[in-house]
């Protein structure tokens, strides 16, 4: 392991003892002296619609910050949605605002240290999404919510693919940033909040167990106040024109990557307007007091009565139901529908942007191969991200529109990389 972020990775994205694509963005921006920075860029999204989004920023007044007390809690969200007319040239989103770019890029950083690329080497800013900023919703009707949480440690952005394919498909979407937790957030307001993981792996005697409990519960807390939120949302609350009013809040799902995905379920178990939750690699133990044996989180414990998948990759301590303590205990007491997959050759990342990006990184020599291989696993690049998109789609079509492609029902030979349990 080297550096601090890769040991906030360490613990907290895998922390027990047991445990198309369209043309590049334009100009590249110069890196360090004359080297010349790596640009990236996302695969299109598959659905019928464009795609549209905006930011909105929310503080809960009745709740402290657990990591910095003294001020209340702050947070900022991103919807994508379907809207009439696609994004083009500079209408199109940026992947991360610019603040955020410049720490996500930097030394030292949990992004940074987490995936491994050398620092200032991306043109992070520079990347774009396939969304256009503000663009009015589409009309025409309701649309199913997902929210989706990235992993401890990482920005909401870093699953932009994934959810800019679910809002091309007719879902609204929206990404919740944890903050203090993440790498970094921007904030419109221009504050930009790095997270305190780095500082809190530094203390001496750090219980680890406490540490993610206190995580997971921030996030689901967050999440809940989300929910609060966007069933008071109006036509005034500085949104595009028609997107509060396309919010069908009576079918709400949930997706998230590693803490993310912890996030997700721990979320459906405490609050029942979650219909469905996909759990992307995300642990639901975490080690007991001092670091010795495992704790079970309260899902584990009790088992869920609504539909949820667990997708597993090849990482040591992961995959299959049977390898996790907390996933093994979930499918054990749950009574509603469930299936497992894992994803043949990936790694941790390769259910995030980190598949489709790092790549491209490598090959302009931005992160080792070897950094690459630890990041995302042999699998192909192309294949990782279509299996990604089409089990989650799957799983929300079912669940939360009623239209079920059958994917779901057994192994299929579209995806003969995709093991599978039921």
């Amino acid at each position: 392991m080297s550096g601090r972020g890769r040991a906030v990775a360490a613990v907290l994205l895998a922390a027990t003892a047991t445990l198309g694509v369209v043309g590049a963005p334009g100009a590249v921006a110069a890196g360090r002296g004359t080297e010349r920075q790596a640009g990236a860029w996302l695969p299109q999204p598959t659905g019928p619609y464009p795609v549209g989004t905006t930011s909105l920023q929310l503080t809960d007044d009745r709740r402290d910050d657990p990591w910095k007390p003294g001020q209340h809690r702050k947070l900022a969200i991103s919807f994508w949605y379907p809207t009439t007319r696609p994004a083009t040239g500079n209408d199109r989103a940026p992947y991360m605002l610019p603040a955020a770019a410049g720490h996500f890029g930097s030394a030292g950083s949990v992004g940074q240290g987490d995936y491994g690329f050398e620092p200032g080497r991306t043109d992070w800013a520079g990347i774009r999404t396939h969304a256009r900023a503000d663009a009015p919703a589409r009309p025409g009707g309701k649309h199913p919510v997902v929210l989706y949480s990235a992993g401890f440690g990482d920005p909401r952005t870093w699953g932009t693919g994934l959810v800019e394919d679910l809002a091309s498909r007719g879902y609204v979407v929206v990404t919740v940033d944890h903050t203090y937790d993440a790498s970094e957030v921007a904030f419109p307001d221009g504050d930009l909040a790095t997270s305190v993981f780095p500082e809190l792996m530094a203390q001496p005697g750090l219980d680890i167990g406490t540490l993610l409990r206190k995580t997971l519960q921030t996030r689901v807390d967050d999440t809940r106040f989300v929910l609060d939120r966007l069933a008071g949302l109006r036509h005034d609350d500085q949104l595009p024109a028609g997107l509060a009013a396309s919010l069908d809040l009576d079918r709400i799902g949930m997706v998230g990557h590693s803490g993310g995905g912890s996030t997700a379920l721990q979320t459906m178990h405490d609050d029942p307007r979650l219909k469905a939750g996909v759990n992307l690699d995300g642990q639901l133990h975490f080690p007991g007091p001092d670091g010795t044996g495992v704790h079970l989180s309260t899902v584990a414990e009790d088992g869920l009565t609504r539909p949820f998948l667990l997708m597993g990759t090849q990482n040591p301590d992961s995959g299959s139901y049977h390898r996790q303590p907390g996933w093994d205990a979930l499918w054990q007491h749950s009574t509603g529908w469930h299936a497992d997959v894992t994803l043949t050759g990936s790694r941790h990342g390769s259910y995030t942007d980190a598949q489709s990006l790092l790549p491209q990184l490598a090959r302009q020599g931005a992160i080792s191969g070897a950094k690459l291989t630890e990041d995302v696993g042999d699998v192909r690049p192309d294949r990782a991200v279509l299996a990604t998109r089409s089990y989650v789609a799957s799983f929300f079509d079912r669940w939360l529109r009623g239209h079920d492609d059958h994917l779901l029902d057994g192994p299929s030979p579209r995806f003969p990389e995709m093991g599978y349990e039921r």
